[in-house]
């Protein structure tokens, strides 16, 4: 299913693995550690903490870029506690290529994503990632991105619909970061941004998509107790026709 990176990159009908999430309605929060300081690393290990915890894990990714030691590149909040702070240096690789930025969810579980020089934190955030670079930044493409790039991997990224549902997707072939870009923008996101690359994993069981192993820092989780009816994400269909958008 890969592609190579002398082919030319798929258009319209590239296929992606999705989940919409209502934010409002569904438990949607980030993952490191479990309670014994242990990092989770893989989609595996966190839905085997969750079940014995009476939670049924519905959807997960990895959820942003990580150092050497498997901590947070950048900013990493959980339940409203910042730890890692926000990282405004430069430097080498996707992670620093500006504008960067954080996604995060504040405490009336409303859904953002800006750029990090715009990031504020006034005490209202509940979770927190950073990574880079921005995808779409008020409905355009980043503008270091060219359409055709040989520069392809798997690739995962969250967005913010018109609606105020969260998009989580990842790319089941090799794409560059023009045509992901272009992915978020033509199903309506103004605001995207990248996560990370040949790393990804997905856990999608609604859509028969079930990676559990990865080694990785943060994962986005949506979850729901085993005792309550299963709130089910809009999965956006595998291939779609393009939308303008301006």
């Amino acid at each position: 299913m890969l592609l190579a990176a002398c082919q030319p990159e798929p258009a319209i009908k590239t296929t992606y693995v999705s989940y919409q999430v209502n934010p409002q309605q569904q438990q949607l929060r980030l993952y490191w550690h479990n309670a014994q300081g242990q990092r989770f690393g893989s989609l595996g290990r966190l839905r085997q903490t969750l079940a014995a915890q009476g939670d049924s894990l519905v959807f997960a990714m990895n959820g942003g870029m990580f150092n050497p030691a498997f901590a947070p590149q950048g900013l990493y909040i959980e339940n409203e506690k910042t730890v890692t702070p926000l990282d405004t240096a430069t430097g080498q690789g996707n992670f620093y290529l500006k504008p960067n930025g954080v996604f995060y969810l504040a405490t009336d579980h409303s859904a953002h994503i800006v750029p990090t020089a715009a990031y504020h934190h006034n005490g209202r955030v509940a979770y927190a990632t950073q990574s880079g670079p921005m995808l779409v930044m008020d409905g355009r493409i980043h503008p270091a991105f060219r359409a055709g790039s040989t520069n392809v991997q798997i690739r995962n990224g969250v967005g913010i619909l018109p609606n105020g549902h969260v998009l989580l997707a990842m790319s089941k072939v090799k794409v560059s970061l023009y045509h992901f870009a272009d992915y978020f923008r033509s199903v309506g996101c103004r605001q995207a941004l990248y996560l990370d690359g040949f790393v990804s994993r997905t856990y999608a069981p609604a859509v028969g998509w079930t990676q559990l192993d990865g080694d990785f820092g943060v994962i986005i989780g949506i979850t729901t107790p085993k005792s309550s009816p299963l709130r089910t994400g809009l999965s956006l269909p595998a291939t779609r026709r393009r939308r303008l958008w301006p």
